[in-house]
């Protein structure tokens, strides 16, 4: 198509990973999936890990098949945030990546609070307490003596960035997650870094969304068929900053909600809230592209939806999603809830049997059957939602008027119809691959493709992508 240039996004999620290729032009922006795989943390003797090399060769597969669909201009990788590969001085990865849902880091907690408290570490780094931040992975490798080999650490995008192009570095929105990162500057805290005991030369050189890493080595470009000229540029590494750029929100009165296996509802800012109410609320300041602040708090997400689900096909249980969906629909409203950042749903394992668990401890009734569980789920999340969009009006002293949901979750319409009803506000849902259109655009953009802002590339997405309303009346007497 004439003005347009072809773009491969390397998307990978905790539970499926995706290589996409978005046609972008002034007025065009088309998206067709490659290669799609499941991905799984994988259990072993020493605790769950995350298969990297698997990553790595499902990612050149998928570059491969969309180098026979389009000439690629670019490749750009984005991945969710934390998890981390460590490698040696020669640059050989020292072993599997361990998975956040491993429960290591439950001993070392107090410990990094007891050199650093968690008030002054939020002063620095503004990031929510999960005690599955990297600072406190960090502090477990440490303390199995795992870091005295190590001469780098590489964020999972990185890692995949370092192995198709050779190059080191740390992509700002991914390193914001780590309770590393001074968020306002832009650079690691380097007071945080001495006071949590970590080499500062174990964190690699800081890299903006918008910048070339370096064309793919030799050995890639053979294996994939990349064309000649083809660059790996640095995207909103972190899903979520991706994610992000593909709100089609306008103005400042929106917040979103992007959501898969987990969920991030806040709103966008443009510098950092640190405030004690803020750490008390548990929000977290993310870095977005072009340095806005994604301000917001993670939920569980549809983890609960998927690990049931997993459960249910374990035990040779029916778990077709569309008419356990339509089942729960039918359901009154007003049904059982628990809470989605319980930490006894952070783990894989038998997730039916916990939110039945959860829901006794609560006083409440037992969710009757399939159906009920995936309704009590929808509702807990929508409810959560709904808890957070109000806590981020209250702390910023910005009025919602509505809410985005992209991702995954903009698929399920009795999820964004409760979410409507519980939020009192419209939710625009889709586009669904919001994050892999954050990653062309931002490529795009870095090529000379197109041009502009944030709000520029928004519009590009309102113009061409697919956007349902659900309003909150709807939502309050279910039909899908």
């Amino acid at each position: 198509m004439t003005g347009t240039a072809g773009f491969a996004a390397v998307d990978l999620g905790a539970a499926s990973g995706r290589v996409m290729v978005g046609r972008v032009g002034p007025s065009t922006l088309e998206l067709t999936e490659a290669h799609r795989f499941p991905n799984q943390a994988i259990a072993l003797p020493d605790g769950l890990h995350w298969d990297a090399l698997r990553l790595y060769q499902e990612t050149l597969d998928g570059l491969r098949l969309a180098a026979g669909q389009a000439e690629i201009a670019g490749v750009g990788v984005d991945a969710w945030g934390v998890d981390y590969g460590l490698l040696d001085g020669s640059g050989a990865l020292l072993g599997s990546p361990y998975s956040y849902r491993d429960g290591r880091t439950g001993e070392v907690v107090a410990k990094v609070h007891a050199r650093i408290p968690h008030q002054e570490l939020y002063r620095h780094t503004g990031v929510q307490f999960l005690p599955l931040n990297t600072i406190y992975q960090l502090a477990a490798d440490e303390a199995a003596g795992r870091l005295q080999a190590a001469a780098s650490l590489l964020l999972i995008p990185d890692l995949l960035a370092y192995w198709l192009t050779g190059a080191v570095g740390a992509e700002l929105t991914n390193a914001s997650t780590t309770s590393l990162l001074d968020p306002g500057a832009g650079r690691w805290s380097a007071e945080v870094l001495e006071r949590a005991g970590i080499q500062p030369g174990l964190l690699p050189p800081l890299r903006r969304p918008g910048e070339p890493i370096g064309p793919p080595r030799p050995e890639v470009a053979a294996e994939t068929g990349l064309a000649p000229g083809a660059v790996v540029t640095a995207v909103g590494s972190h899903d979520t900053a991706s994610a992000v750029v593909g709100v089609p929100a306008e103005g400042r009165s929106a917040a979103y909600v992007s959501c898969g296996t987990w969920s991030l509802v806040g709103v966008e800012l443009e510098r950092p809230l640190r405030t004690a109410e803020s750490r008390q609320a548990n929000f977290t300041n993310e870095v977005g592209v072009d340095g806005r602040i994604r301000y917001l708090r993670n939920v569980m997400g549809l983890w609960l939806l998927q690990e049931s689900l997993r459960s249910w096909r374990r035990a040779g249980l029916p778990s077709d999603l569309p008419a356990l969906l339509a089942a729960a629909a039918a359901l009154p409203a007003g049904g059982p809830m628990v809470d989605p950042d319980d930490p006894a749903f952070l783990p894989p394992g038998d997730m039916p049997a916990r939110i039945l668990a959860a829901c006794r401890e609560r006083g409440q009734p037992e969710p009757d059957g399939r159906a009920g569980l995936v309704r009590c789920i929808l509702d807990s999340l929508a409810a959560a939602y709904a808890r957070t969009v109000r806590d981020a009006e209250r702390l910023t002293g910005r009025q919602v008027e509505v809410v985005h949901l992209v991702g995954g979750g903009a698929r399920n319409t009795l999820l964004c119809e409760l979410t409507a009803a519980a939020c009192g506000l419209p939710v625009l849902a889709g586009p669904v691959e919001a994050t892999a259109l954050g990653n062309v655009l931002v490529q795009a953009r870095a090529h000379g493709t197109i041009h502009g802002d944030l709000d520029t590339l928004r519009a590009l997405i309102r113009a061409t992508q697919p956007i349902r309303r659900h309003d909150p009346q709807r939502g309050r007497n279910l039909t899908i």
